[in-house]
């Protein structure tokens, strides 16, 4: 079925793209147009590395229940990650720090991935590639490029890998130079926060020590 109405519009921009999307049809038309385009459409942009998306619905009112259905679909773009949704519609708690967002794939060298609240990324870091969060990052995989965790000032956020060997790690203002020796530490998952001003990196089953809001498994 074609779509002939032009309730979606998507521009590109410096760092990612914009989608447009109408604040006057039925909602469920704009749900079509966009299942549409995401699926027919600007398949050279919407294919390959990781792209930025800005989401604008002008002065519609969503619910929750809408502003999910409208991720669902850009989610099916693997490429594709939501950094921001603008309406009057949402509280402010919904436009605010979300729940941990994961992603999967690669990072490769002059690739840089970043998001806005906690970031779980499936995969691996090469060396060249960039991490960024203005929360925590945790890596199910190897990071060997270079991860920069709570961004926005947040000291308390920590950086987690499968395999550390970084060429740079920062977490807000603090910045530490990896030794030469991190390609020869033991195996297993660890991760890096700040303690007293300094970065330390501790095995991951001590994390708990850090008296953060975790729920913790004891066993039966």
């Amino acid at each position: 079925m074609a779509v002939k109405s032009n309730h979606v519009t998507i521009k590109g921009i410096k760092d990612g793209l914009v989608f447009l999307l109408d604040d006057q049809c039925e909602f469920e038309d704009l749900l079509g147009e966009l299942r549409f385009k995401l699926e027919h459409s600007h398949q050279n942009i919407l294919t390959g590395p990781i792209i930025h998306v800005d989401i604008k619905l002008g002065s519609r009112e969503v619910t929750e229940e809408q502003k999910e259905s409208i991720l669902e679909i850009l989610k099916q773009k693997g490429n594709l990650l939501i950094r921001s949704i603008e309406s009057p519609g949402l509280p402010a708690e919904v436009q605010g720090k979300s729940p941990i967002l994961t992603v999967t794939g690669i990072i490769r060298s002059g690739q840089v991935l970043h998001h806005n609240g906690d970031l779980l990324f499936l995969g691996d870091v090469n060396p060249g590639g960039i991490i960024t969060c203005t929360g925590d990052i945790f890596v199910l995989g190897a990071l060997r490029g270079m991860a920069h965790a709570g961004m926005e000032g947040n000291s308390e956020a920590i950086i987690a890998a499968s395999y550390f060997a970084p060429t740079q790690l920062r977490i807000s203002e603090m910045i530490s130079r990896p030794p030469d020796e991190w390609e020869t530490r033991e195996s297993g998952m660890e991760f890096a926060y700040l303690k007293d001003g300094a970065m330390q990196i501790d095995k991951i089953s001590n994390i708990v020590r850090l008296g953060r809001d975790f729920n913790v498994f004891k066993g039966v």
